[in-house]
């Protein structure tokens, strides 16, 4: 039998813990938080600002620098960020190599066909090389021969190759008197194909002194891949649909992104680390595309999403001389399910209030003396959107003792790999003043990674990473009643 001083105490607790919340009715009668009004704006795509970047970017280039023959394939670009154009372009962190493509299926040199033709070897004849988006690398093949195979070979062993252009360059004197293989055969490929029209680079310079010539192109021939395989989807990520000529036209837009080349991995690493949205949280969607102005490749889109979007609203396919081609859209695959406690409903359907410490995806526990210090309401005023929420601190009020809530299962993490925690929290229930020891920890594998002391605080995103060691476990400790914390839209992703 408890000793009276243990009953005393717990008295004193109760009454302590029933005067801190007198005058507010608790979540578990239903009461009426302080703010719940809650201001979630839907922003749609702005294609608008995204077709007026197009023309203010040039993501062309060729074969025509100084590099060596074949230099490594260079990382993807970011050539422009929510309509700025950025002088010099940022690396999307993407790995690219000259062999073993992951993302294309092997090709042999017959599953080719010639898109132009060169203009002939005459000493009169004059042509132009490519100079287009995508441009990958460069190879120099024998002049003993026109080596079409040769070029095609090469296209296909550089990763992301779709389209080689073979061409000689003359009076090039770091082809006639630095690079080792002295021969003025080029072959330039790229990750898009490109036309006749784009035959832009014909020489000019003097490169040598006189009396050399100004250099110059002949025989400038391109050919394509007859199929372009579909890219691997990035890790971490699923296609949703795709290829079609349409783009996303959807709610719940972030921004978007120019990149250099077709490159869904790109897409995905900068969906990965772009900031949060104020709104939505972190971005869980991405749409890829590639915009031709007057049949030429100009630019690849990355628009960026924290709702998942579908090909039902796909239906931007461009204007004027802007058409939408090879449009793809990705979701991040969520390692946490029911993230927004939307599993826990009432037993009977008409109605709209109900609480529990547990289902079949989260538990709540509370501390020894404690009572319904952690729970799940299926009531929508009290959740972030929808109906379920996760609420810690006691639901009855009779304690400010912090609870636990747990999600169930183990995550399917793998050890090493780093992943970002995600959730919304709001603890503007009991007003100002209750809510000024307002806190939450987040446990991963049972030790605190993150700490917010909010105080008097409306629905915030908050994200953080952890690193794995394999079947993790996530938990969110806290609250104090009367300043309850309420947790919704809570996800981990892999980085």
């Amino acid at each position: 039998m408890p000793s009276f001083a243990r009953l005393l105490t717990l008295t004193l607790f109760a009454i302590t813990a029933n005067a801190a919340t007198t005058g507010i009715v608790p979540p578990s009668q239903r009461g009426i938080p302080d703010a719940f009004d809650i201001q979630i704006i839907d922003v749609q795509t702005d294609t608008t600002t995204i077709e007026a970047t197009v023309p203010l970017v040039d993501q062309k280039s060729g074969a025509n620098d100084d590099s060596p023959p074949n230099h490594p394939v260079p990382e993807t670009v970011v050539t422009a960020v929510d309509g700025k154009v950025l002088d010099v372009g940022i690396s999307a962190r993407t790995e690219n190599r000259m062999a073993g493509s992951p993302n294309l299926a092997k090709r042999t040199v017959p599953g080719y066909t010639q898109v132009f033709a060169g203009t002939g070897t005459r000493q009169t004849d004059r042509d132009g090389s490519i100079e287009g988006t995508a441009y990958l690398t460069y190879t120099v093949l024998n002049n003993a021969t026109y080596d079409v195979d040769g070029c095609l070979n090469f296209c296909n062993r550089v990763n992301g190759c779709v389209f080689a252009n073979l061409y000689y360059e003359f009076n090039n004197y770091l082809l006639d008197f630095v690079f080792s293989e002295k021969s003025n055969l080029k072959c330039a490929v790229y990750g898009d194909v490109h036309s006749a029209a784009e035959k832009t680079n014909r020489g000019g310079q003097q490169q040598i002194p006189p009396p050399a010539g100004l250099t110059y192109v002949q025989h400038s021939s391109g050919w394509s891949s007859k199929t372009l395989s579909d890219p691997a989807p990035p890790e971490g990520y699923e296609l949703v649909f795709g290829p079609t000529g349409g783009a996303n036209n959807a709610p719940g837009y972030m921004g978007f992104a120019f990149i250099d080349k077709y490159d869904v991995n790109a897409c995905a690493a900068l969906c990965n680390t772009r900031g949060a949205d104020r709104n939505g949280g972190a971005c869980q969607y991405f749409n890829i595309w590639r915009a031709l102005v007057n049949g030429v490749p100009t630019t690849y889109t990355c628009s960026f999403y924290y709702l998942i979007a579908d090909e039902s609203t796909a239906v931007n396919y461009g204007q004027g001389d802007l058409k939408v081609t090879y449009s793809r859209g990705y979701k991040r695959k969520p390692l946490l399910l029911d993230g927004g406690f939307e599993g826990y409903t009432c037993p009977s359907a008409s109605e709209d209030f109900c609480f529990a410490t547990s289902y079949s995806a989260w538990v709540g526990t509370s501390p020894k003396g404690g009572s319904l210090d952690a729970t799940i309401f299926h009531y929508a005023p009290y959740a972030r959107v929808g109906h379920g929420v996760g609420l810690l601190g006691s639901a009855s009020g009779v304690d400010s003792l912090p609870g636990t809530l747990s999600f169930t299962k183990a995550l399917s993490t793998v050890a090493g790999k780093e992943y970002t925690v995600g959730f919304f929290h709001s603890s503007v229930y009991g007003g100002e003043s209750a809510a000024k020891e307002a806190f939450v920890e987040v446990l991963w594998n049972g030790n605190v990674v993150k700490t917010i002391r909010p105080g008097y605080e409306p629905w915030t995103f908050y994200e953080l990473r952890a690193t794995a060691r394999g079947g993790d476990r996530l938990a969110f400790r806290g609250g104090k009643a009367p300043a309850w914390s309420f947790i919704d839209d809570v996800n981990v992703f892999a980085l």
